[in-house]
């Protein structure tokens, strides 16, 4: 099975690092057994994220995905189009292959601690019109495009289905939405796309690598249902070969807080139509580049003079080798309230105390 990439990001000799997110629940030795604590961790937009917490606990035994039209219990696509709330385990490593984009029902946790599992060499994860999704310790690799076809999307339900981008997790119209330590590499379109009107979304913890256009927020510039938008972007590490859209925003507001960047290849945060972009307390590493030395790019048809406007703010950032970001519009904390999610911690302690990003390696018995 292909080892899943990890990032150690520094090391301290306490469990606890710093992060709130994984100083909540990491150091329980007896986390297997406590595993719907995670629900009550979440930070920022989508801090109210409660997937499967209160339902029944599904273990996935097989990985095949046969028939997207009559899932067999026990596979995963059999989980997630459940009614009822889940939380969705596994019983071994597993290496995921779909036949079609796995839809998601409203209230369920993917939850991959203690294994290697892995969704890769297909359609990926949809998560569409629904409500209260977590999608933690999942490995998302080569995605592809989905054809046109029949995918069951309710136990009573089904759809067709007329393809997918090839993205690795896709998130459209839906709310209450957390991504948190899944790496997530080498897809076909986007690593992780949030549009049509998607908001109350964090992104945390993952480990993105070798990949074009990275994350896309919002669907187009004319789509306005978008400005009411809000994620959370925290203590994620953008790896070696990625090239652009770290994220690249339309409207909505965004808190991009406490990551680490690494040589991008054309530039890390972008934008159009007139985002919020909150930068606060991360690392930024430009490459020996000099015409890469910029963290920001907009596109505007009307050029400066539309997008000096745009609120655009780097506070407390680490910029390094040379790096760069263009700030606009205005400085005033009220101007960046709807970008706000989270206290911001030092970017200096990012380089001491910042944990592994991605998946993790969880042993039952032991701290994860």
């Amino acid at each position: 099975m292909k080892e899943k990439p990890r990032r150690s990001l520094g090391s301290d000799s306490s469990c606890r690092t710093g992060n709130p997110i994984d100083d909540c629940w990491r150091c329980d030795p007896d986390w297997e057994t406590n595993r719907k604590i995670l629900a009550d961790c979440a930070i920022g937009f989508g801090r109210n994220a409660i997937g499967g917490r209160d339902g029944e606990i599904y273990v996935v035994s097989y990985p095949n995905d046969d028939d997207p039209m009559n899932p067999k219990p026990g596979t995963l696509r059999h989980a997630v189009i459940q009614e009822d709330p889940l939380w969705i385990i596994f019983d071994r490593d597993m290496i995921i292959r779909l036949k079609q984009e796995l839809v998601m029902n409203s209230y369920k946790t993917i939850d991959g601690r203690g294994f290697n599992i892995q969704i890769a060499s297909g359609p990926c994860i949809t998560i569409e019109n629904v409500t209260n999704i977590i999608i933690h310790g999942i490995y998302v690799h080569e995605c592809m495009p989905a054809t046109k076809g029949l995918v069951r999307v309710t136990p009573q339900v089904y759809e067709l289905r007329s393809g997918s981008d090839g993205d690795g997790i896709s998130v459209f119209a839906s709310r209450d939405v957390w991504i948190d330590h899944c790496t997530l590499a080498s897809c076909h379109d986007g690593l992780i796309d949030v549009i049509y009107g998607s908001t109350a979304i964090t992104i945390s913890n993952n480990y993105m690598l070798s990949h074009n256009e990275v994350m896309l927020m919002g669907h187009s510039d004319d789509f306005l249902p978008d400005k009411s938008m809000q994620v959370t972007i925290a203590f994620n590490y953008f790896g070696e070969g990625l090239v652009q859209r770290m994220p690249r925003c339309r409207h909505g507001y965004f808190h991009i807080v406490n990551n680490v960047y690494t040589g991008w290849k054309m530039y890390a945060i972008g934008g159009s139509a007139n985002p919020t972009i909150n930068s606060q307390g991360n690392v930024f590493v430009a490459s020996d580049s000099n015409f890469t030395k910029e963290v920001t790019k907009r596109d505007s048809q009307l050029g400066y003079s539309e997008w000096k406007k745009w609120n655009w703010r780097s506070e407390g950032d680490l910029l390094l080798n040379g790096a760069f970001f263009r700030a606009s519009g205005q400085d005033t904390p009220s101007s960046y309230t709807k970008a706000s999610s989270m206290v911001a911690r030092p970017a200096s302690l990012l380089t001491t105390i910042i944990p592994s990003s991605g998946v993790l390696s969880c042993q039952k018995g032991s701290q994860c």
